[in-house]
């Protein structure tokens, strides 16, 4: 096993541990669990023991995978420092920078980062545009986009960013007024808000329930949010939006007994061309914004 098919290997492991089996990391990372399997055995057979015990309904760690995922987290985590050590003493990344997400994740996990990358890169010229669905980016002519939900296009390469769970809220001003629906059916009775432009996202993570059909409807998220903070309905938003307002009882996650967790629309990734010519500015942003991001 060469130096890059190790490396490789190693990530595909630590992408199974960290999404809990071999099929949701084939679906975060947008390929064949036949390709993932076959990593891991390279991996454990190079080590000659055994790194996860896999049932039938989860993957577990060995206390000897336990110490080895410990050990290659960390490994790689001083592999990424040192690449950036090596740009910040080298020639810097310059040149324009195009990122594209939707814009309640522009306003919650980028902008409030913006300021100290643009300090540690000075010479790249960055450029955020929010588009609320999946954009082409070459006729956007975009260098990286942020992606929420399970990738479909196989063109593109991915960054991991992590999960954001799905919350169901309301304000406490409109459960004082409507009550506290104790089971998704009791649904019916409230007024819920929902997306007007992406259907999909008006199915919302609860056991035994279908789509919601909106009292209210939005084309952004921010505003579907700023909508539940005014009292007006219970809707269904990303942590990653929602987790400071929960904390400070602005609003109030519902229905947790039935909650699932795990679905496709908590995956976030990075998306953008290998073979990009800006792929320097594209790796700097990633690693710089992804330990800062707070989605969960």
């Amino acid at each position: 096993m060469n130096l890059k098919t190790r490396s490789d290997d190693l990530e595909l492991l630590l992408a199974v541990v960290e999404f809990g089996g071999f099929s949701a990391a084939a679906d975060a990372l947008n390929i064949q669990v036949a390709r993932i399997s076959r990593s891991v055995a390279k991996i454990e057979s190079a080590l000659k023991t055994t790194i996860l015990i896999r049932t039938t309904r989860r993957v577990m760690l060995t206390d000897a995978g336990k110490k080895f995922i410990d050990a290659v987290s960390l490994g790689l985590q001083h592999i990424q420092s040192a690449e950036l050590d090596i740009i910040a003493t080298g020639k810097m990344p310059q040149g324009k920078l195009r990122v594209d997400a939707a814009s309640p994740f522009i306003f919650h996990q980028l902008t409030p980062h913006i300021h100290a990358f643009t300090k540690a890169y000075p010479e790249i010229e960055l450029e955020l545009n929010s588009n609320e669905g999946i954009i082409d980016l070459i006729e956007k002519r975009t260098d990286v986009a942020i992606r929420i939900g399970k990738l479909e296009d196989s063109t593109l390469y991915a960054r991991t960013l992590g999960r954001s769970p799905l919350f169901i809220v309301a304000s406490p001003e409109y459960i004082a007024q409507n009550g506290v629906p104790k089971t998704p059916n009791d649904l019916k009775s409230h007024n819920l808000i929902g997306f007007s432009n992406i259907k999909l996202l008006n199915q919302w993570p609860l056991k035994g329930w279908d789509n919601v059909i909106p009292t209210i409807t939005a084309s952004n998220g921010e505003t579907i949010r700023q909508l539940a903070l005014s009292g007006n309905g219970i809707t269904c938003l990303s942590g990653f939006m929602v987790n400071s307002d929960i904390e400070s009882g602005q609003l109030i996650s519902l229905l947790e007994p039935y909650r699932l967790a795990g679905t496709d629309r908590e995956l976030v990734n990075a998306v953008y061309y290998k073979s990009s010519s800006v792929a320097e500015n594209v790796t700097a942003f990633i690693d710089f914004i992804k330990p800062r991001l707070t989605l969960q």
